[in-house]
């Protein structure tokens, strides 16, 4: 499990970080200061099983800003990075006083045939406390992956005893009510969240 996190698979992702994303905004472009939800954007109820055994559902978010991210935990090298780039942000909204409780980072997993809520118990604590990581049955990740229009495929490879998933590279921000208001694309720095961050939250020290 560890050498396949640790082999070096940057090349596969590096058109998938850009791919498919003009097919989850409308045709005008993704007006990053929008208040209002874009209709015609990704998202939609769901229902998965967490990191922790526990159903959840995409209402149990109610009233909290969602950051979504699509990957796995066998991924070497994006979802780890994208990941710990969330974390970076929030934690680095929390050291400048402000209150992140409003903000709910989720992972969902499109390796489902691995990802076991056992497993992403041992791998979602490696990042900010907050986040839950979510799974389900193969059909479960499909309707949600469709969703949110998100491309992901199973990738063989003679190379390893395993394989790879390849899958679109984005963090998903969903306002209060559940309704896409724009992506954090893999060009995208924690500065650059934080500061689109800041003006929805409290300072409280």
């Amino acid at each position: 499990m560890k050498s396949i996190r640790l082999i070096t698979w940057g090349a596969v992702f590096i058109a998938l970080a850009f791919l498919g994303i003009r097919m989850l905004t409308n045709p005008a472009g993704l007006d990053h200061g929008t208040e209002a939800p874009i209709a015609s954007g990704p998202g939609g109820p769901f229902t998965l099983t967490s990191h922790l055994g526990e159903k959840v559902s995409d209402t149990d978010f109610e009233g909290k800003y969602m950051m979504v991210y699509f990957g796995y935990s066998y991924c070497p090298d994006v979802c780890p990075l994208e990941l710990q780039k969330l974390t970076t942000s929030l934690l680095e909204l929390e050291k400048e006083g402000y209150d992140t409780s409003i903000i709910q980072p989720v992972f969902i997993s499109v390796d489902p045939e691995r990802d076991t809520p056992e497993a992403l118990s041992e791998y979602v604590p490696l990042f900010h406390p907050s986040l839950i990581g979510l799974t389900g049955t193969t059909e479960e990740i499909e309707a949600v992956a469709k969703q949110y229009k998100v491309y992901y495929a199973k990738r063989e490879s003679d190379d390893i005893d395993s394989y790879l998933m390849d899958h679109l590279s984005v963090i998903f921000f969903m306002d209060t009510s559940g309704n896409y208001q724009r992506l954090f694309t893999t060009r995208d720095k924690p500065d650059n969240i934080v500061d689109a961050l800041k003006p929805l939250l409290k300072r409280v020290s």
